[in-house]
């Protein structure tokens, strides 16, 4: 149990780092909001792990703040994140560029001017984002991702600014590649799991649960800014990875 949260809410919590991070949360002792749109994921986490679902899309603001509209939020984790397309930038929808700035920057904005004035009134919380190596460093075919994970590092950067003396606490992890299907629909036919991972030693969706959950224990005055978790056989610039080799 954390000896100063008691709530937390995650977004994209039905799969990957959300899901993960909901578990670890729950076996700490939190009582978990788990906001997804799909609503038998929601219920199996609600089932298998004691979660309170909260179905709405995380760009429906409005939605989620009323869900939980009488919660004091201890914990905000700003999960929830799209890449859309892996193409060259001149190639991509124009619509893809709105999609992967709504989701992967605006919403986590959105999210947070709802719950943080009650952060600030109880002088208690925690906002944690899951940016993104790609935020960090140029990537090929990653021209709107990135960006909209560099501003999602700068706003954190920001808000410490802001909430200096309020003892809210404002913790960027940056993964690199981490198994998940946030590459499912930007990689065609299927080809994501081959194509990605075969063969490689990615982080685990549990690994960056962990972090999570260590950051969030630290005493209240100790605030872990940020957080570079990259695979052992991944460079921190560009991508490359290396397959596996065993001896």
């Amino acid at each position: 149990m954390f000896d100063t949260y008691r709530v937390a809410v995650v977004t994209g919590a039905t799969s990957g780092i959300g899901k993960s991070t909901v578990s670890a949360l729950r076996q700490r002792g939190l009582t978990v909001y788990a906001v997804g749109r799909n609503e038998s994921l929601l219920a199996e986490l609600a089932e298998g792990r004691g979660a309170v679902p909260v179905q709405a899309d995380v760009r429906d603001t409005a939605a989620i703040a009323e869900a939980l509209r009488d919660v004091e939020v201890d914990i905000l984790v700003n999960n929830a994140g799209i890449l859309s397309s892996r193409s060259a930038f001149h190639e991509i929808e124009p619509s893809e560029i709105d999609a992967m700035i709504d989701v992967n920057l605006k919403a986590p904005m959105h999210l947070t001017r709802v719950f943080l004035p009650g952060m600030v009134a109880r002088k208690r919380g925690h906002l944690i984002y899951i940016g993104s190596s790609g935020g960090r460093a140029a990537y090929p075919n990653m021209g709107a991702y990135g960006p909209s994970k560099a501003g999602l590092s700068l706003f954190c950067d920001n808000l410490r600014c802001d909430l200096l003396g309020t003892s809210v606490r404002v913790s960027e992890i940056v993964p690199g590649r981490v198994e998940t299907s946030l590459y499912r629909t930007s990689i065609p036919d299927g080809q994501a799991k081959a194509m990605m991972y075969d063969g490689y030693r990615s982080i685990q969706p549990e690994n960056i649960a962990r972090i999570i959950s260590d950051v969030i224990d630290l005493p209240v005055f100790v605030d872990v800014a940020r957080v570079e978790v990259f695979p052992t056989d991944q460079a921190s610039g560009g991508g490359t990875m290396v397959k596996h080799v065993t001896a």
